[in-house]
């Protein structure tokens, strides 16, 4: 079983308040029986775990990849879903064929603008074709 992982902001976030909200409970609950766990639990989240996550960023094998590749898995991702989500909407009636048609050229559209710029078509090129496609809609 593959274990989660997180952005790492969130994942520091997330450890700070479990770590926070257990010894609390700990101190709360019991402090007779779980007090070895009070410390103990406040070390290991604020001491331990949290900057072993900023030292190792996305080596920490809870925190996500924010590489380019991670970039690239997440549009593509995103383009499948708006996608298969348009094919729904049109098999469900939702849409006709001319409205399927037009706004699939639009994803494609926003799909290749993406490519272009993710290529390094600098500032001057993206903004043009953000003019470009613009213009087209009005």
């Amino acid at each position: 079983m593959a274990l989660p992982t997180f952005e790492k902001s969130r994942l520091i976030g997330l450890v700070a308040i479990l770590s926070f909200g257990l010894t609390s409970l700990f101190a709360v609950l019991l402090p007779e029986v779980l007090e070895p766990l009070i410390p103990a639990t406040f070390v290991l989240g604020f001491f331990v775990i949290i900057p072993l996550a900023l030292l190792l960023g996305e080596d920490f094998p809870l925190v996500e990849s924010e590489g380019a590749d991670g970039d690239l898995a997440s549009s593509t991702a995103t383009t499948e879903d708006s996608l298969a989500t348009l094919r729904e909407r049109y098999a469900t009636g939702e849409i006709d064929e001319a409205e399927f048609e037009r706004r699939l050229d639009r994803l494609l559209e926003t799909e290749e603008l993406a490519d272009r710029v993710d290529a390094g078509g600098g500032d001057r090129a993206g903004s043009r074709d953000r003019r470009e496609c613009e213009t087209e809609r009005e």
